[in-house]
């Protein structure tokens, strides 16, 4: 179920100056998002999952801790880059399944002018990181992606090496 856009949170994104009521809202919605994403999401095991685009890129979701109430996730794309197999963007993110919100862990991306390292961040900083993981997953959505409900073989670097995601 999508969230209805509410007008404050809306006029925090053309201000510039987001604050922590608008910040919950987009969590939520991000929660909306990657549920449609990957269904079940709570009662999937640990272990890496697919997801192929004819039109992209092979997307891959780790599921590395599994709890009661929360889910820790990386999420990326892995490109081939002369012979080496690069992640981006890169995110890890922490899934509340009772409050419903995602709360970004981790984002290591080249493509938008954020900070290339997430750390520690300010609210703004965790606003511009959470409306990035907001479009990536709206436009995951766009492209018909869900993820498999087996477990698949992780990604490789030319070297047979397993890619690490999000280092």
């Amino acid at each position: 179920m999508q969230r209805a856009c509410h007008p404050w949170a809306t006029a925090c994104v053309l201000s510039g100056r987001p604050n922590v009521g608008a910040l919950m809202s987009l969590c939520e919605e991000n929660f909306a998002r990657l549920a449609r994403l990957v269904p079940e999401l709570g009662a999937r095991p640990p272990g890496v999952y697919g997801s192929r685009c004819p039109e992209g890129v092979d997307l891959y979701l780790e599921i590395e801790e599994q709890a009661r109430f929360t889910t820790i996730l990386r999420l990326t794309y892995v490109f081939a880059v002369q012979g080496a197999a690069l992640p981006d963007p890169d995110a890890r993110l922490r899934v509340y399944h009772d409050a419903g919100q995602v709360e970004v862990i981790d984002l290591r991306q080249t493509v938008l002018p954020l900070r290339a390292d997430y750390r520690a961040p300010a609210l703004a900083e965790k606003w511009q990181a959470n409306l990035f993981v907001g479009k990536w997953l709206t436009y995951c959505l766009r492209q018909g992606r869900v993820f498999a409900d087996a477990p698949v073989t992780p990604p490789t670097c030319a070297s047979g090496a397993r890619v690490t995601l999000c280092p």
